[in-house]
C-alpha cells in the first residue's frame, strides 16, 4: 500500500464519483480505477459500491476511509515537523471552543497570544457543540477542544481539567421566588424547563442532579441556540439551567433573574480534550501550553474555580 493510493481513495469517497475524482486529481479514470482495484485486492475487501448517482463506500470502505484520513494527516504533520525543524514554529493548529461556555472568553486571548509569540502559526478556531467537537478530535480532524465534561473516561479521548462552574437557574423576572441569589433544586419540581438535548454534557449533569433528588425535570422544549434560549426564557416560556458564565451572558441581554442552584450545589467541569492515541504536533503542543496558561491567568468571577 502507498500514500498516493490512499489519497486517491479518500478523494473518491469525498466527491462520490470516479469521474469527478479523476478530474480533481488529474489522473486518467482507467488508472484511477486500477489503483482502486489494487487497494481492494490488498485488503481482499470491496471498498466502493457503484450506484446510479456515483460511488459510495461499503462498511469496510468507511473503516478504511477514517483510517486513511488519519494516516494522511499524520504524514503531513510529520513532513511539516521535519521541514520546520530548527526554524520558527510554523504550521496549522485547530482548536475547538464549545459555544456557551467559559471557553468562549479564551478565543481572543488565544489568538492574540499565538500571533504575538508565533506569527507563522495558523490558528483555526472552531465553535461547535460539545458532542461534535469530541467526535472530530477523536477522529483526528481537530487537534484539541475546550468543552464541558471529562469526569468520566471516554474511549479515544483524554481530558485535562481546566476549571469548574456553578450551575444557575435563569428565569424571567418574578417567575421563581429566589432566596437572594440562590434557588434550591426542589423549587424546580413543577417548573417548565428549556434544556439542551439529551446528549449534551450540561443536560447530563442536570439529569444526574434531578435523579439524585428523586425528581424528573419537566422539560417542555430542547434547544441548543443561546439566542433563542435567551428570548424564550425572557418571554416566560420556561426557565433554564446554565453554567454561571453563560447565565451572566444571558442576564446582560435579557430581563431575567439568575440564581445559583443549591441543595445540592451543582458544578460542571470545563476540560481540554485531545486524542489519547494521536500525538500532538509540536505547534499543537505549544498552543495547548498557551491555553493552559491563559486559563490560569483567567480572571474568574464568583461561581468559577480553576482546577490545579
Amino acid at each position: 500500500m502507498n500514500l498516493r493510493r490512499l489519497k486517491y481513495f479518500v478523494k473518491i469517497v469525498d466527491v462520490g464519483s470516479l469521474t469527478q475524482a479523476s478530474e480533481v486529481l488529474h489522473v486518467a479514470q482507467p488508472a484511477l480505477s486500477q489503483q482502486l482495484a489494487t487497494l481492494e485486492g490488498e485488503f481482499n475487501q470491496r471498498l466502493l459500491l457503484r450506484t446510479q448517482k456515483g460511488v459510495v463506500p461499503t462498511e469496510a470502505g468507511m473503516v478504511l476511509y477514517r483510517h486513511a484520513q488519519l494516516i494522511l494527516r499524520q504524514f503531513e504533520q510529520a513532513r511539516a515537523d521535519v521541514v520546520n525543524a530548527g526554524r520558527s514554529l510554523a504550521g496549522q493548529v485547530s482548536v475547538g471552543l464549545a459555544p456557551g461556555t467559559a471557553a468562549s472568553g479564551l478565543a481572543l486571548p488565544l489568538l492574540q497570544t499565538v500571533q504575538e509569540r508565533h506569527p507563522q502559526l495558523m490558528l483555526h478556531i472552531n465553535e461547535n457543540f460539545g458532542t461534535t467537537l469530541c467526535d472530530v478530535v477523536r477522529n483526528g480532524l481537530m487537534d484539541m477542544a475546550v468543552l464541558y465534561g471529562g469526569e468520566h473516561a471516554v474511549r479515544g479521548l483524554s481530558f485535562d481539567p481546566l476549571l469548574t462552574e456553578d450551575l444557575c437557574v435563569v428565569a424571567s423576572h418574578g417567575m421563581l421566588r429566589m432566596d437572594g441569589d440562590e434557588l434550591a433544586l426542589a423549587e424546580l419540581r413543577d417548573v417548565d424547563l428549556l434544556l439542551p438535548s439529551i446528549d449534551n454534557q450540561l443536560r447530563r449533569s442536570v439529569n444526574r442532579a434531578f435523579a439524585s433528588a428523586k425528581m424528573i425535570p419537566r422539560v417542555v422544549a430542547e434547544m441548543e441556540s443561546s439566542s433563542t434560549l435567551s428570548a424564550a426564557v425572557a418571554s416566560g416560556v420556561g426557565a433554564t439551567i446554565l453554567p454561571v458564565s453563560l447565565a451572566r451572558s444571558v442576564a446582560a441581554t435579557a430581563a431575567v433573574d439568575v440564581g445559583r442552584l443549591v441543595s445540592p450545589h451543582i458544578e460542571i467541569p470545563l476540560a481540554l480534550c485531545a486524542s489519547d492515541h494521536l500525538p500532538l504536533s509540536e505547534p499543537a503542543q505549544v498552543v495547548k501550553g498557551i491555553l493552559m496558561e491563559l486559563v490560569n491567568r483567567l480572571e474568574l468571577g464568583g461561581g468559577m474555580h480553576t482546577v490545579h
